[in-house]
């Protein structure tokens, strides 16, 4: 029997991905709930726009991996991207780095997120995911995790978006935003030829095509799967009934 595909193999592949948005008060019971409203492939945190605990994190992290589902967790600060091994210590499998703007932060968030001999993140936590199976074995650890893990780069201004190509760099698997903060940045540039969200994610997907890097949305609403599914879009969050 051919082994499952992971998440990082099938966004790689350009399947159809689906994230449930979760808050930090969710427990493990809401959690089942979710999944048997839909099959979401993986839950998300936030810690840019919310309070953010260590501790809940790792709680958080067990609790996915008990209904056996990977965690996604966005960074409070671009400037944080030299923590991203220590984030990962704690047990998430897909990092989102905010508000990236320049290719520097995507070669520091690489540096962190992989273990040797593809960049130089240090040795693990036994909160890591997969450590309890693995983490005996240093080497075939790094070389499970380097591909496993899920990095991604949120890019959510008009300058981002231009630059896109530059930023979908090897190593990283998705670019992504939300509609509110690109909003601003194309208000406070009405001479840009991209005057619409839509507009973005055309030339986004454009850009992206050949790179193996594919586009995250925050649709947020379901009931918008389809939509932006049919524009290019491979990698969704949305918030569960």
């Amino acid at each position: 029997m051919a082994e499952k595909k992971h998440l990082k193999q099938r966004i790689n592949e350009g399947e159809v991905i689906i994230g449930a948005i979760v808050g930090w008060d969710t427990g493990s019971d809401r959690l089942k709930e979710i999944l048997d409203q839909y099959p979401y492939d993986f839950f998300s945190l936030d810690s840019q726009h919310s309070p953010f605990s260590e501790e809940k994190l790792v709680d958080f992290c067990n609790m996915a991996d008990e209904v056996g589902a990977d965690m996604h967790f966005r960074i409070k600060h671009t400037r944080h991207s030299y923590l991203i091994g220590n984030i990962l210590d704690l047990g998430p499998t897909l990092i989102e780095v905010p508000q990236v703007e320049n290719v520097a932060t995507v070669d520091e968030s690489i540096e962190h997120f992989y273990f040797p001999p593809v960049a130089r993140r240090s040795w693990i936590g036994g909160a890591s995911k997969g450590f309890e199976e693995r983490g005996s074995d240093r080497i075939a650890y790094a070389n499970w995790w380097n591909t496993y893990g899920v990095l991604w780069m949120q890019i959510e201004s008009i300058n981002s978006v231009t630059d896109v190509r530059k930023i979908a760099k090897h190593g990283i698997d998705c670019v992504s935003w939300g509609p509110a903060d690109l909003s601003f940045s194309r208000e406070s540039n009405p001479e840009h030829p991209f005057k619409t969200d839509e507009d973005c994610v055309r030339y986004v997907v454009n850009q992206l095509e050949g790179t193996g890097v594919r586009l995250a949305y925050r649709s947020y609403d379901p009931a918008l799967r389809d939509k932006y599914i049919d524009m290019g879009a491979t990698v969704l969050l949305e918030v569960p009934k």
